[in-house]
């Protein structure tokens, strides 16, 4: 836990204070700040350097890259309302700030357009290459979740094989994805299946293009492990449900084979039970399970999570 010197020392340097109130709203990388900031990669690392001391911002390794943000610990210390309070000040008296945030979200769009052409280069591929994590056994654990006729959110629907399997007993299906090309072919498998039960919507799972307490059912199917921030994706199907609604997710559970990041896109390397279980009680479900049920049998042996919750 950070003291209150520690952190007045840290936050004593303008430029150290610009990055703890980009840190504040995104995890950002090295070569991301460089950009936001216009500063050189020696700087910027050792202002990230004397904020990881001070306890005030930690990292987790994505890929080739670290992402960095402000310290969960920092925020739930004594000295966390200090901070806020240094910050909130800060965002009004350096000049800079607005810029900052500005041109954060220019960044941070320009790494969700990378995903997004990833995606939009394998429409029309996804049921003929390799999805790990995906298969029939899967799909029918989750099936025994449903009570049919009900309202489901497909969130991040990909190919919209999954919307088209549910439609077949669902009173109306709403398909979201992020990308365009995704939504096409979705749409074109659902003309030819004469399924005119699916609704489909361009948008990120973090904000859904969905009301307020409109659906039964909310539905991952190897999505959510492609979320920046897989805790908002998880708020948003809590905030789409209506009272008692459900929702189940099939997801890879936790693994190691960090070439999923460079070959499908993936922002996570899967979830462990506990992780699951834990951000959907975080979003305000009940009845929270989460449990493994199946596994690859090719290398490297993907395991499919199933986990589900409910609206209270």
């Amino acid at each position: 836990m950070p003291s209150i010197v520690k952190i007045l020392r840290a936050a004593a340097e303008p430029n150290r204070l610009r990055i703890l109130l980009l840190l504040k709203e995104e995890e950002l990388s090295v070569a991301e700040l460089q950009e936001i900031l216009v500063m050189g990669q020696s700087s910027i690392s050792t202002h990230l350097s004397q904020l990881k001391q001070a306890g005030l911002v930690e990292d987790r390794r994505t890929g080739k890259n670290n992402l960095y943000r402000l310290s969960t610990a920092a925020a739930a210390s004594g000295g966390g309302d200090l901070l806020e309070e240094l910050l909130r000040q800060a965002g009004g008296e350096i000049p800079e700030a607005a810029a900052d945030q500005a041109t954060m979200r220019r960044v941070v769009k320009k790494r969700q357009d990378k995903m997004r052409a990833f995606f939009d280069s394998m429409a029309g591929r996804l049921g003929n290459d390799y999805v790990p994590g995906k298969s029939w056994k899967s799909l029918a654990e989750a099936f025994v979740q449903l009570l049919p006729p009900m309202v489901i959110a497909d969130l991040g629907a990909g190919d919209g094989s999954s919307a088209l399997l549910l439609s077949q007993s669902a009173e109306r299906v709403i398909a979201i994805d992020s990308s365009e090309k995704m939504l096409e072919v979705a749409r074109d498998q659902a003309r030819r299946a004469g399924a005119s039960n699916i609704e489909f919507r361009l948008g990120e799972m973090e904000e859904v293009p969905i009301d307020d307490a409109s659906v039964d059912l909310v539905f991952f199917s190897q999505s959510l492990h492609h979320a920046a921030h897989p805790e908002r994706a998880l708020r948003e199907g809590h905030r789409i449900l209506r009272t008692g609604g459900r929702i189940v997710i099939l997801d890879l559970a936790k693994h190691r084979f960090e070439e999923a990041r460079e070959l499908y896109a993936d922002e996570w390397l899967g979830f462990s039970e506990a992780e699951m279980e834990a951000m959907l009680t975080g979003a305000g479900f009940a009845d929270v399970r989460a449990s493994v049920v199946d596994k690859d049998p090719e290398a490297p042996q993907f395991q499919t999570l199933l986990a589900v919750g409910k609206k209270g």
